[in-house]
């Protein structure tokens, strides 16, 4: 994955804030997911697709964290969304 990586969220996915931490619900397996706080704000800006380098400045505009920091925090995260088919490539 690089900046330019377009990362769109996939259909038919459901979330739920349970105290501040998002929690994820894949309609077509019934598996739920716990994104945490950070990782539920990733999915709500991941709303409309955008490139990496976007979602962290995004990120870097709402948090206190440098672009390479925020860049090493997140790419397991998304490679994981990926991994599981909740995000899409392109």
């Amino acid at each position: 994955m690089t900046d330019t990586t377009i990362l769109s969220r996939r259909e038919g996915l459901m979330t739920a804030d349970m105290n501040g931490s998002a929690v994820m619900m894949d309609i077509m397996t019934g598996k739920y997911y716990n994104l945490g706080q950070v990782g539920g704000r990733i999915w709500e800006i991941l709303e409309e697709p955008m490139t990496v380098a976007a979602l962290v400045k995004k990120l870097t505009d709402e948090y206190d964290v440098s672009a390479a920091q925020c860049r090493t925090d997140i790419l397991p995260f998304l490679d994981t969304l990926l991994e599981r088919g909740l995000l899409l490539e392109g």
